[in-house]
């Protein structure tokens, strides 16, 4: 074929497709997988690490690593016990020890953001007495009181912007450190935490994919609202490895209380992005 015919030849489909994350694992592309808690990206993309981290550059950025100090909400404290250590600085230490082994194990870059997670989250006393009652009822000291009706509600607090505002930050801040491709929680389950970081995504990084929370989506849908509003459709799946159980037991801490019963489910990650004509820039969070 001639020069000139050679350029005139029609161009076929892409075999990659639009899939921005089929792209980036075949070409190697730089990912930033930013978790909420430090268990999160292992529990939602363990398999997808496990291949990433052998071809390309892996971040995880992990936003939620430290407690607070007590006094503790019954919440807190209940979830203190379920994991068998009264002492919440002593436990986030070996929360975040547990997470560097683990990926170093995969030989991922990780950082620490350092936010106290929305358990711990307190509001402002702004008066000796109001210090004083925060004392005695730590729920009305709080961001999020409860477990149940508060952080995972469905809905950021409004008195929560400061976390919103230091998460969009820290995404901003990693999107000027050069070309990636960003992965950030759906926010099924509805936690609090997970909603910051899908809407501090949403704002600041640019290219995101969006993975379902796992193990919340083994009883809860995704938000439909937030899926129809920003053009959502599915990736190929990533199918489950063998090693991803063994990477999530990792976190000794939390896996007897996440797995009761010792069995960690087998399912496939899934994963959603934008449809072509709506992969640029996103503003805003879209929380239900």
């Amino acid at each position: 074929m001639t020069p000139d015919r050679a350029a005139s030849a029609p161009v076929g489909p892409d075999p990659l497709g639009p899939d921005p994350l089929a792209r980036a694992l075949h070409h190697g592309t730089r990912l930033i997988v930013l978790s909420p808690h430090l268990d999160d990206a292992v529990l939602s993309c363990g398999a997808l690490l496990l291949r990433a981290c052998r071809t390309a550059e892996v971040t995880v950025a992990t936003f939620f690593t430290e407690a607070g100090p007590p006094p503790h909400t019954l919440s807190a404290r209940r979830y203190l016990r379920q994991v068998g250590d009264g002492d919440a600085a002593r436990l986030y230490a070996a929360r975040r020890a547990e997470d560097i082994r683990v990926m170093n194990w995969l030989a991922a870059d990780w950082r620490h953001l350092g936010l106290p997670e929305g358990l711990f989250r307190r509001r402002a006393a702004t008066t000796p007495a109001r210090r004083r009652l925060q004392r005695a009822l730590p729920e009305l000291g709080h961001v999020y009181p409860t477990y149940r009706l508060h952080l995972a509600a469905g809905r950021i607090a409004d008195r929560d912007e400061a976390a919103l505002s230091e998460a969009t930050a820290a995404v901003a801040r990693l999107a000027a450190q050069g070309p990636a491709l960003f992965l950030a929680p759906l926010g099924v389950g509805g936690h609090a935490d997970h909603l910051i970081v899908r809407q501090a995504a949403a704002a600041a990084a640019g290219r995101v994919v969006y993975y379902s929370d796992f193990p919340y989506n083994l009883a809860q849908p995704a938000d439909a609202a937030f899926v129809r509003t920003h053009h959502l459709r599915p990736c190929e799946p990533v199918p489950t490895a063998q090693p991803k159980a063994a990477l999530i037991r990792g976190y000794r801490s939390q896996v007897d209380a996440l797995f009761p019963d010792g069995r960690i489910p087998e399912a496939p990650e899934l994963y959603l992005h934008p449809a072509p004509a709506f992969t640029g820039r996103l503003i805003g969070g879209g929380v239900r």
